[in-house]
Formats: C-alpha cells, structure tokens, sequence
C-alpha cells in the first residue's frame, strides 16, 4: 500500500470517538428534563455526531483489524479527533443561543475538551443549567482522553520523552500486554477522584449539581465553574477541598496505579513527584509570605488565596479566589512564570511538565560538574535509571520548541490588535491549558473583548498544546505528507 495516511484507520477511530461523544450529549438531556429546559440543543447536535459517527463507521466497518498503525495515521488521527470533537462540541452553545457566534462556540467547546478553562463568557450564571453541565462534561470527557493520550498512546509514539516519564519501562513491558485492563483502571481511579470530590464537596453543603460540575472541572483540571466568580464566593472548607483535588489531580496517574497495585514504595519514590511537592510548596510559602507581609491579609488568608491560586496555575486548572493582579507586582509575575512550569507527565494537566523541568535542572547540573571534570562520563538520570541521549535531546529540543512557539504566537497576538501583557499571556495560559492570564484575560476578566482572529488562534493553541505541539505541528510540515 502506497498511501502517505491510512485513511480507513484514522476514520475509523474517529468514529468510535463520535459515539463516545454522542453519549456525553446525550447525557445533557437528563439534566435538561430535570430542570425542565429545552431538549433540542442536545438532540440535534446527538444526532450531527452519531450520523457522522455512522456514515464513518460504515464506510470503515470491513476495515482490515490486522494493519499496523503507523506513527503518520495516529499523528493525524489525534489532532482530526480533537478538531472534530471541538467543532461538534459547540454545537450545543449555538442551537442554545447561549453562544450563537461559531467562532465563540468553538473557542468554548475546544477550551472544554482540552481542559483549558478559558472562558468568552460574561455572564455564566445567566446561561441554562443543561449548557452549564454540558461545559463542565466536555472538561470530564477532555480529561479522559488526555490520560488515554499521555498514559498509553504517548508513549507508543515516543512524543517529547513520553516513552521513559509516562511509564517507567520496567512497568511498561508489563502494561504494554495489558493496554485495554490498564485504561479500565485508570478509568476507575479518574471516577473514584470524581466521586470522593463530588463528596467532600457535598459535605461543604455545595449543591450536588455544583458539586458535580466543580468535580468535572477539578479532577479533568480544567477550570469552568458554574459560577461568575468562579470558587471565590464558597466557603474555606470548599476551597481547601478543591485544592487538594487540584494538586492531586496534577500528580501522575501513574503514581495512583501503583498505588492500587500496592507498590507504595515506587509511588512514594517518584523523583517527579517528590520535584513538583516542593515546587508547589517552595512558591506557594514565598507568595503566602509577601501577601502577608505586604498587604493586610491575615495569615490564614494568605496562606489559602497564595496556595490555592499557585496549585490552580501550576496544575493548569484555572479555578480562582482572588484576583492575583491585585496582588503585589513580584506575586503576580511568579504566577506568570508558574504558567510554564505545568503539573506532572502523565496527569490531565498541561504545561511543559515538571519531568521535563526536572531534567533540564539535571542536565545544568551535569555541565557544571563537567566543567571541573572534563573526562567524567555523568549520565542524566531519573528514579535511578539513566535517560538515554536521545530521550535526553527530544526533552530539550521539546522546551525549546515550547519556548519558541510561545514567542511567535506572542508576536501574532499583538498583531492581531492584543496589547502585550495580554497577548503573552493569553498564548501562555492557552497553550498551556490554565485558563486565566494577565492584562485584559485576567482571573476577574474572560476572553470575550479579542478580536474574532486572535479568538481563533488561541483555538488552535489549545490544541496544540494539549496534544504536546509536535503531534500539530507534524502535519504542517513536508516531510508528513512525503511517502
């Protein structure tokens, strides 16, 4: 077969993606009965997606099961599923009239799935209580995905050094024979986070449908809430309680599953885990001091609207308590900085990824003990195993690549009529998959005053970023559609 792509693979898979998301809308309609709203928003954007679903799965139905999957069909077929998803997942918003533009429609719906958090909305309180549960469920399902990307598809790929910090390969050679067993696991410990949140939250005397819809958006870190201001009006206990759901959901699924299988001492011994603890806890005690310090807070204040704020940044969730821009200057800017840091590999949170971070400390360690030991052969390791050069060189060059994009889509903001502390930020919170920024998109502001361009390019930086750049990116250059 001569074909650049295998067309019948990446429709086939899409396919069965529309299904899934055929039953996520359908989902809505219960929630629409409950609260006696209109059905049809839901009814026809289910069935857009299960006749598109349909006329792909029929067409793709006698489809060889036994061809191999290639590196160029599921490049393709990633970011065709998140494009396509996206553009379905508006349709909600626009039959609704919550949203009647597509480009806002779309900005929301690919804000959702890619657990981004960005909102053009003004007013979210004011939208049906079925439009609010359908965006909270796009983060879920977005969610979901992320970790079936990063846990299990990532590494087949070897995508920005997934192959080594996804899975340890020790615990890869017994995964690798046991892909579907190990996504129901991973399933069923995403549900069981969502459950124990939807819980706690209950026992704060949050509502269940509030409780739901701030599960949704914590354990996916994603970042819409039901209401205006976001987690600021609840109660402590409420903000303490989706804190440390945010900060476990940016932890490494892979930390969990090892934990079910009762191998404490591997989950314990994470030298990722160990780095992003004390990342988030080394920043959130410097913001926690100068708010205490430098403005009237109380201790207690302090403490809460600095941490909550950081683990939000860092695990890219998005969620708020207060406005960080009103904060004194050197607290604001380590939040920005905080928006390249990202939560672990392996999570539903996005970013650079602290094992990439850790090992771009490891490598300047390195230079600097070769500088006094020229012949000294020093490998770069992680959990104790050496990372090899390639691994190595793919984690820099990812970085750089990050860096570089981040940079020209700067530039591409301003142009597109964004001043510049909004329009770095807006590509970094984006990219990133945070949510909130500085300037005019800050915590206490949306999206909705950029122009129609700039709305659609931070569209497509979500989804460049969520799918680790390259995997985009890839489709745009010669050598993919080279045979």
């Amino acid at each position: 077969m001569n074909q650049i792509v295998n067309w019948g693979i990446v429709f086939k898979v899409i396919s069965r993606n529309l299904f899934i998301l055929s039953g996520a809308i359908l989902s809505c309609i219960g929630v629409a009965l409950i609260y006696s709203e209109s059905l049809m928003p839901f009814f026809c954007s289910f069935f857009i997606a299960s006749f598109i679903g349909l006329v792909l799965f029929f067409t793709t139905r006698k489809h060889n099961e036994d061809v191999i999957v290639t590196r160029k069909d599921a490049y393709l077929t990633v970011t065709l599923s998140w494009f396509i998803i996206g553009v379905i997942g508006s349709f909600p918003y626009i039959f609704s009239n919550s949203i009647p533009a597509f480009t806002d429609a779309l900005f929301e719906s690919v804000s959702g799935f890619t657990t981004t958090g960005a909102s053009i909305l003004t007013d979210i309180e004011s939208l049906p209580k079925s439009i609010l549960f359908w965006r909270s469920l796009t983060h879920w399902v977005g969610g979901i995905g992320i970790i079936v990307l990063v846990i299990i598809i990532m590494p087949t790929l070897q995508i920005g050094g997934y192959n080594l910090f996804t899975l340890e390969s020790s615990l890869q050679d017994r995964i690798q024979p046991r892909i579907r067993s190990v996504g129901h696991r991973l399933l069923l410990i995403y549900i069981a986070l969502t459950v124990a949140e939807i819980i706690f939250l209950l026992l704060g005397n949050m509502t269940l449908f509030d409780s739901v819809c701030h599960a949704f958006g914590t354990v996916a870190t994603g970042g819409f809430s039901p209401k205006n201001t976001s987690i600021a009006e609840y109660s402590p206990y409420i903000q303490y309680v989706i804190m440390i759901f945010m900060l476990l959901a940016g932890t490494n699924f892979v930390v969990f599953y090892y934990m079910y299988k009762f191998q404490f001492n591997n989950a314990l011994n994470n030298e990722e885990l160990k780095f992003y603890l004390k990342v988030v806890f080394g920043i959130g005690l410097i913001i926690t001091a100068g708010l205490y310090f430098k403005t009237d807070k109380s201790l207690e204040l302090s403490f809460r609207e600095a941490f909550f704020q950081v683990v939000s940044i860092i695990t890219c969730t998005g969620f708020a308590t207060a406005d960080y821009l009103q904060w004194p200057v050197f607290a604001w800017i380590i939040i920005f900085l905080s928006m390249f840091l990202g939560g672990s590999t392996g999570s539903t949170a996005g970013g650079i990824k602290m094992a990439r971070h850790l090992i771009l400390f490891k490598n300047i360690e390195r230079t600097f003990r070769q500088l006094l030991s020229p012949h000294a052969v020093i490998p770069v390791k992680l959990n104790h195993k050496s990372i090899g050069n390639d691994t190595n060189t793919s984690i820099m060059t990812f970085i750089s690549v990050y860096i570089m994009v981040f940079v020209v889509g700067s530039i591409l903001m301003v142009i597109l009529g964004a001043d510049g502390e909004t329009a770095s930020s807006s590509v970094a919170t984006c990219m990133a998959g945070i949510g909130p920024g500085i300037g005019t998109v800050g915590p206490a502001s949306n999206f909705a005053h950029l122009s129609v361009g700039g709305k659609s390019f931070l569209t497509f930086l979500m989804i460049v970023g969520r799918l680790e750049i390259y995997t985009v990116l890839m489709l745009f250059s010669s050598i993919f559609w080279k045979k």
